[in-house]
């Protein structure tokens, strides 16, 4: 069964945003083993500067290294990444398991982002739109995506 596992920074902490991400990861329940992995956010100061977010950003990239499981197809989500359509993402589960990647990894970072050097060791970076979204809402829309993916490989109704 494929693994996805989520690491994500920052904890949900608007009920809807729970309820949504919990009903996904019901829904995904027959096709995957999901795992979501929430990291604290850094502190920072009410105006920080480029060097505090830079260094913040850095110690969220250790902590997400460290969860990260062997054997990964890493996908950092950051704005600079490629936009795919919902087919194109669904495309990528059966690609993994033609490969050596064991688990699809999603890397979703807090309100600035993720560490620069992060998304240059991705294998993957993946843009969802290029509006701007909080990042809590990001993980329910990628949530989505995925069970959108998986009922599209199934060839099911629900991707029209």
């Amino acid at each position: 069964m494929l693994k996805i596992c989520l690491i994500c920074v920052g904890k949900l902490k608007e009920r809807f945003y729970q309820e949504a991400c919990a009903e996904y990861a019901k829904r995904l329940a027959p096709y995957c083993r999901l795992t979501i992995v929430e990291l604290p956010e850094e502190k920072l100061p009410q105006n920080p500067s480029r060097a505090q977010i830079d260094a913040a950003l850095s110690r969220e990239a250790a902590a997400i290294r460290a969860k990260i499981p062997p054997a990964s197809r890493v996908v950092a989500l950051c704005v600079e990444g490629r936009l795919r359509s919902s087919e194109e993402m669904a495309q990528m589960f059966p690609d993994l398991a033609c490969s050596r990647e064991k688990c699809l990894t999603f890397l979703i970072g807090g309100s600035f982002g993720l560490d620069e050097a992060l998304k240059s060791d991705a294998q993957v970076r993946l843009s969802m739109s290029p509006m701007t979204f909080p990042h809590h809402l990001a993980r329910v829309m990628l949530l989505e995506q995925i069970y959108r993916g998986a009922k599209i490989n199934e060839g099911g109704k629900y991707h029209k």
